[in-house]
């Protein structure tokens, strides 16, 4: 049985905990409101830029001419997965249910004999994946240390991805990110970004007739490429804004836990000590009665 030293400091030690867990809560709540009102300013944005380059898409005649990011390869043997997941733990499930969302496309990808690679950005994604598919991992990036995302990191891991996609490494590459949808709700993701596939029109969509200048094909050869870094920027918010909504979720557990800890600890000091003062009082009374 535990001292009466050891359950003070175990007490102290939990109290301390509890306080960091606390704190960290806050910083992720004050840190989630930028998060959340960057990756809800995005999206208006990146979905309706896919609803214009669907529209361009659909009025293409000549697949031969139709640009590479649109019409792929014709094949769909060699996948790449662009896994983004985030630096940091300590936010419950967030990281594992991207990895496991990923790990799943891929086992099933490999069962009907296709090959798969990966594309790792953010350190915990990267350290789940590495055990089990380290030789499929083609790509690494961390965005460690960065203060504010900005839309020049999406635009160079698009390009990185377009130069891999013009190198002939893969066919086909989809995009796996968490996407925000509150503080105790972050949903994974898998979005295909090469070739391109948008929304289908509504049924009800009034039908109209453009004239394009220049040609279709080339407004989509300048605006695939923008479009494929502002899908990758809407999934790196979408990330952080999941991320510290996990986190904030998580340490609101944790500290909740703490307490119920301490307040458990507290009882059975409270009883330990009762108990042996309780026996050093029937020591006494009974070496008394026998003088």
């Amino acid at each position: 049985m535990a001292s009466l030293k050891d359950m003070r400091v175990r007490i102290a030690s939990t109290k301390a905990t509890q306080k960091i867990t606390k704190a960290m809560q806050m910083v992720a709540a004050s840190k989630l409101r930028r998060a959340q009102a960057a990756a809800e300013a995005a999206r208006p944005y990146a979905e309706r830029m896919d609803t214009v380059l669907g529209n361009i898409a659909s009025s293409v005649t000549d697949v031969a001419a139709a640009p590479k990011l649109l019409a792929g390869t014709g094949e769909d043997k060699v996948h790449l997965l662009l896994v983004c997941t985030g630096e940091r733990g300590l936010s419950g499930a967030f990281n594992s249910a991207i990895v496991r969302l990923a790990r799943e496309h891929a086992n099933r990808l490999m069962g009907e004999g296709k090959q798969v690679k990966f594309f790792c950005v953010g350190r915990k994604g990267y350290e789940q994946l590495r055990r089990q598919y380290e030789r499929q991992i083609v790509d690494h990036l961390e965005l460690r240390g960065v203060r504010q995302l900005q839309f020049s990191h999406a635009r160079d891991i698009a390009g990185k991805i377009i130069a891999r996609y013009e190198a002939g490494e893969f066919d086909v590459c989809t995009l796996f990110f968490s996407r925000f949808r509150s503080v105790i709700a972050q949903i994974p993701t898998a979005q295909q970004i090469i070739p391109a596939v948008f929304p289908e029109k509504g049924a009800a969509a009034p039908a109209a007739s453009y004239e394009y200048e220049p040609e279709e094909a080339d407004i989509l050869t300048e605006l695939l490429p923008q479009n494929l870094s502002v899908q990758i920027f809407r999934a790196l918010l979408e990330n952080n804004a999941s991320f510290y909504g996990a986190q904030m979720s998580a340490m609101d557990n944790a500290t909740r836990n703490a307490g119920e800890m301490i307040r458990k600890q507290t009882l059975t000091y409270n009883r330990t000590r009762q108990a042996m003062i309780t026996k050093e009082l029937i020591e006494i009374i009974s070496g008394a009665e026998a003088l």
